[in-house]
């Protein structure tokens, strides 16, 4: 029997993946559930199982390429006796703990050599897939270039290659933003950087992505940046003292992250313009708080979003930053998980750090970096104005803010209440 592997869909927003590494050749045998693949997607890459096992017979879609939703990438040839995935339409409204499997789907007929697109939209009098779109967003072509592009598909659809061959004689982008990467001619950096001296390395998708999104998020906002030393010496004791307790209790390690995601969350509900984004001159409040937490992964940094977290408790924060930061740094997290965030907090302290000045993380309008605590020596003032000398653990957080709609005043006032919110914390909302 043969069975289609076909791109699966991986979120609700998610229209077309491209594949990025093959983990089997043709003729290799496969495990049920065994890593067959690796995707990428505009918002995350990732690790794909194989539903069922066999020997792949044929890959259709190469590396490098990408494709829609449900166009078949391989197949593997099974018996009756190995067993299937049963694959459920993903539940994208629950808290999903890994990765969708690729889809399966039983043939009798041969493989195509090649994949018409599918036509999912329609604007004006021609319909566009979803591959034809995003090609046109990264390159800047408008609707109304769309319309003009002589379509090679069936009814006049413009296909891949067509827009790609517009793209070549195109001689202007109107509407080409300032984020978009372009492709460098190898062969003159190669004569402008000769080896042995130099060494040209091929950005990866993530890389780009990131690129993309910073550069952009630097144009659209006026970054401004506050910051504030705080005193974590009573949750260092509190850690310290409690480390083996909520081990024990919860199964994993009791670190600072908790303790500052929910001093963020409880002063975003007093500031709640700070949860808000940006659409041409309308700002959009969010009645929740999706924080996003950034986590450097092999392949570079991901910011997972906590949903709701204004709705967790203390160990259910902590829980869910321990699930998402695992499951980021070996690939497992769905794209709808690392996107739809408000707020975001970044540890750069984790590296030693002390201070660093964050971007915004677009839409958002705000954005925590956190620096290493240490202990230093400080002025301590008690109740009757007299000063000593003590040893406290301090570190620097860092507000990175935007302009067009926080002034220095909202963003002090922020700052000072998440540092309120940790030097005064209320220790009873851990158990």
């Amino acid at each position: 029997m043969l069975v289609d592997i076909v791109m699966p869909k991986m979120g609700e927003s998610i229209q077309e993946g491209k594949i990025l590494r093959w983990m089997k050749k043709p003729g290799d045998k496969v495990e049920l559930d065994e890593t067959i693949l690796e995707i990428s997607t505009d918002k995350v890459d990732s690790e794909i199982p194989s539903p069922s096992a066999g020997v792949l017979a044929k890959i259709v879609v190469p590396e490098g390429d990408t494709v829609e939703v449900g166009t078949v990438i391989a197949v593997i040839e099974t018996n009756l006796a190995a067993p299937v995935a049963q694959v459920p339409a993903p539940n994208l409204q629950s808290d999903t703990r890994a990765v969708a499997p690729a889809v399966a789907r039983e043939v009798e007929l041969p493989i195509p050599e090649t994949l018409a697109e599918k036509p999912v939209r329609r604007d004006g009098n021609r319909f566009y897939s979803p591959l034809v779109r995003s090609i046109a967003g990264k390159e800047g072509v408008s609707l109304n270039e769309l319309e003009k592009i002589e379509g090679s598909g069936a009814g006049g659809r413009v296909t891949k290659k067509d827009i790609a061959e517009y793209l070549k004689v195109r001689t202007a982008k109107p509407f080409a933003t300032p984020a978009t990467l372009k492709s460098a001619d190898f062969g003159e950096l190669q004569k402008r950087y000769p080896a042995p001296a130099y060494e040209i390395v091929q950005m990866d998708n993530l890389q780009q992505r990131m690129a993309e999104h910073m550069v952009r998020s630097v144009h659209t906002s006026p970054h401004v940046e506050a910051i504030s030393e705080c005193d974590f010496t009573r949750i260092a004791d509190f850690r310290a003292k409690q480390a083996d307790r909520f081990e024990r209790q919860v199964g994993f390690k009791l670190t600072f992250m908790p303790f500052l995601v929910e001093a963020t969350v409880r002063a975003l509900k007093s500031f709640p313009i700070i949860n808000s984004s940006i659409e041409g001159d309308k700002i959009i409040l969010k009645k929740s708080v999706n924080f996003g937490i950034a986590v450097a992964s092999p392949a570079g940094l991901i910011v997972p979003v906590i949903r709701h977290a204004d709705e967790k408790n203390f160990v259910g924060i902590a829980r869910a930053i321990n699930d998402l930061a695992q499951r980021a740094r070996v690939k497992k997290l769905l794209p709808d998980e690392i996107q739809g965030g408000t707020f975001t907090l970044t540890n750069f302290g984790i590296f030693g750090n002390i201070i660093g000045t964050p971007i915004i993380n677009q839409p958002q309008v705000a954005i925590l970096g956190v620096g290493a605590i240490k202990k230093r020596p400080v002025v301590l003032t008690d109740a009757e104005g007299n000063d000593s000398i003590g040893i406290r653990s301090i570190g620097f957080l860092t507000l990175a803010f935007d302009h067009r709609i926080i002034d220095g005043a909202l963003g002090g006032q922020f700052l000072a209440s998440i540092v309120t919110n940790l030097e005064q914390y209320d220790f009873s909302k851990v158990y």
